[in-house]
């Protein structure tokens, strides 16, 4: 897509209004979705309209950075790519496409355990990239999984712990969306009714590298994306607990991170297993329904895990977004879907694009609230202008 085109994308939810209409409906229900009433969904969004910014002037902010050090690394902001299931099912080589671009602007990417590309053929794009697993609740399974993670040279390895089964998501089975993919007269009619998705993404895909498979949920090779009767293999994942995440601190030598945390209780113990970080996260409002936003539980978990770095996903669509997670104790946030979207509708140039619209918010908001640094976005930066009904009298 040209420079042209792409500057008609002024904000990250334009690339959703574009996604909306280059995707199969499947597809869409698929990335777009929450869980049943999509209550979470909702919240994720709803809970940063509820704080309002306190602005200084004569601050001096021509000198201004965004740069964030984490981990003992300077990135260029405090914002990454969340880890993001089948993106290449979205996009045409859609895991390849995010890591190119996250290593172009020097921002962290976190490949899905639930992607259709090698975790070998990602890290070469992004020597930088870390790996997020849905870890099975077998041990030797588990075992093998991580042997190759760190033979593939990922230094950061992400263990997703809000999944002990799938969540009740309705609307990819309105939509006829399931893993794998089963043939259908509609799934026919939605690859007839985009072309475009349908010859640029899923048969350039087939053409060129083969059926797309799992390929990083085990050790080996998971279910094809398309097929009839094949079951898709999840793994006991009811049965992990926390002598799971002991073994997985015990074998595993590099940076380890635990994603799902939304209480203090359950990130105290998380610190003391040994993580290196926390990512509080309700699963982009996929898992359970009515599961409050991670911004409304975030102060508190900072305050549980002292020096311990804690991150975020989960609504954030706007530098403001940032700024205010950041105000309330993350270290560093991370977006999912709307770098899906622009993948989707543009490739790679639209992910860089989609980037440096949340960098650009990020610097004009930075000024207009009288900060040169992002250590000044402080709680008192911050006032509760609509609180929730339940702290009214």
């Amino acid at each position: 897509m040209s420079v042209a085109r792409l500057s008609r994308y002024l904000s990250l939810d334009d690339f959703e209004r574009a996604a909306r209409r280059h995707l199969p409906r499947l597809v869409y229900a698929y990335v777009s979705g929450g869980c049943e009433t999509d209550a979470a969904l909702r919240d994720n969004r709803d809970v940063f309209g509820e704080y309002g910014f306190v602005t200084r002037v004569f601050a001096g902010v021509a000198q201004r950075s965004q740069a964030t050090t984490l981990f003992g690394r300077e990135w260029a902001s405090p914002f990454g790519i969340a880890p993001m299931g089948m993106a290449a099912l979205s996009a045409y080589r859609g895991d390849l496409v995010l890591a190119r671009a996250a290593a172009a602007a020097n921002v962290p990417m976190l490949m899905s355990g639930s992607s259709l590309i090698r975790l070998e053929e990602v890290i070469k794009e992004n020597p930088q990239a870390w790996f997020q697993a849905y870890v099975p609740g077998e041990p030797e399974r588990i075992l093998g999984l991580l042997e190759r993670v760190a033979a593939a040279g990922y230094a950061t390895l992400v263990v997703t712990a809000d999944t002990a089964v799938s969540g009740n998501r309705e609307n990819n089975i309105r939509a006829g969306f399931s893993t794998p993919l089963r043939p259908s007269l509609r799934l026919a009619w939605d690859g007839i009714t985009h072309p475009a998705w349908t010859l640029g993404t899923f048969l350039r895909t087939w053409f060129q590298h083969g059926m797309p498979h799992f390929e990083n949920s085990q050790a080996k090779r998971g279910a094809p994306i398309l097929a009839r009767n094949v079951l898709r293999d999840f793994g006991a994942r009811d049965h992990l607990n926390w002598g799971h995440l002991a073994l997985i601190r015990k074998r595993w030598q590099g940076r380890l991170i635990v994603k799902g945390l939304m209480s203090r209780e359950d990130a105290v113990i998380a610190r003391d297993h040994g993580v290196d970080g926390i990512i509080v996260s309700n699963h982009g409002g996929r898992q359970l329904d009515g599961t409050v936003a991670p911004l409304r539980v975030l102060p508190g978990i900072v305050d549980a895990v002292g020096e311990l770095p804690v991150m975020m996903d989960s609504g954030i669509r706007r530098g403001n977004d940032v700024l205010k997670a950041l105000a309330l104790g993350a270290k560093f946030v991370f977006v999912g879907r709307p770098f899906n979207y622009a993948a989707a509708v543009a490739g790679e140039p639209g992910v860089r694009h989609a980037i440096q619209i949340l960098r650009e918010e990020l610097q004009r908001n930075m000024a207009l609230l009288g900060i040169n640094s992002l250590a000044e976005m402080t709680p008192d930066r911050l006032l509760r202008i609509n609180p929730p009904a339940s702290a009214n009298p």
